[in-house]
């Protein structure tokens, strides 16, 4: 039987073929690969290991001068993350294109999405950060923007937290610091759910329904049989994306350009956290709200959402040029 959601893959892969990006498994340590769609002048036909002088630990991450500047074959570098249930190019696919022609573009799936592995028992985002950390060192990247959605927030927040060099600015949708134990709670009694799994790893079509309902402000119908196949191919490695759910830990931010890109109908990160979040990260943080919008804010208004992203984009680059 033909499942439909995998059969759309070789059309989104073609898009981004198109669009100038390629495959990359970047080893980082054995048992640990890292997959991530990279600019194709950055990519090799054989698989990128990570040397032993760039292991993940905080200090193996070569930090950019402050004053570096971007090599005249590349462009500035901006760097997507993707949310829980699917991988990075299926959540960005009305991101990548539009930005290809003036950033160079790196797309990475976190492990146990796409084909990223790891023999390692940790779960926590900062072991997520590190590694896609040291995955960009071993390509040559000095400088990003990180554009986080979601759990991907979670990880680019802890990223620029270790890694403040590499990671100069930050865009944020949907997301928070870290899922404390408090905030998870309240939003899930909220959405009437027990757990964070049961929310986010629905087993049953009337559970995906409900996530969907919940997570998009415009109601949208499939059959059935679609959202059978989604369950079928977007939620494997269901135990470990589990623990990555039990790994969310509490993480604190420097100072930074940071732009909290939210859904207005955000119904499980509402405007509330965001502008609590606004606060605690003070002048350098702002907030812009797009309308009828809720949760997956980047697939319900992708042009509205492109705007403001690829103004944001230029705003920090100018500021990085001038000084």
């Amino acid at each position: 039987m033909v499942n439909w959601v995998e059969a759309q893959k070789p059309l989104l892969h073609w898009l981004v073929h198109r669009a100038g990006l390629r495959q990359q498994a970047i080893e980082i340590e054995p048992g640990t690969v890292m997959c991530m769609w990279v600019p194709k002048h950055k990519a090799t036909n054989k698989k990128a290991v990570v040397p032993e002088a760039a292991a993940i630990t905080k200090t193996a991450i070569p930090a950019a001068p402050a004053n570096a500047a971007t090599s005249a074959s590349e462009k500035p570098a901006v760097v997507l993350v993707h949310g829980f249930a699917t991988e990075g190019i299926v959540t960005w696919q009305f991101q990548f294109g539009a930005l290809t022609s003036q950033y160079d573009v790196y797309v990475p799936d976190l492990f146990f999405f796409g084909g990223s592995t790891t023999a390692s028992a940790d779960r926590s985002p900062g072991f997520q950060a590190e590694c896609l950390a040291a995955a960009l060192s071993r390509l040559g990247v000095e400088r990003c923007t990180a554009v986080g959605f979601s759990y991907g927030g979670m990880v680019a927040f802890k990223m620029a937290e270790r890694w403040p060099s590499l990671v100069t600015s930050l865009v944020v949708s949907g997301s928070v610091f870290a899922m404390t134990d408090s905030i998870g709670k309240a939003t899930l009694d909220q959405l009437g759910f027990a757990s964070s799994s049961e929310l986010l790893m629905p087993e049953s079509i009337k559970g995906l329904k409900a996530l969907l309902s919940i997570s998009m402000h415009k109601k949208l119908w499939f059959p059935d049989f679609l959202y059978r196949d989604f369950l079928e191919i977007m939620f494997s490695n269901r135990k470990e994306r589990a623990e990555l759910l039990e790994g969310l830990v509490i993480s604190n931010q420097d100072a930074k350009r940071i732009l909290l890109l939210w859904g207005e109908n955000d119904n499980i990160f509402n405007l509330e956290l965001a502008k609590k979040m606004k606060e605690q990260l003070g002048e350098k943080a702002s907030v812009e709200i797009i309308e009828n919008a809720g949760h997956l804010v980047h697939v319900e208004r992708p042009c509205v959402y492109n705007l403001h992203l690829k103004k944001f984009l230029e705003l920090v680059n100018s500021e990085d040029a001038e000084n």
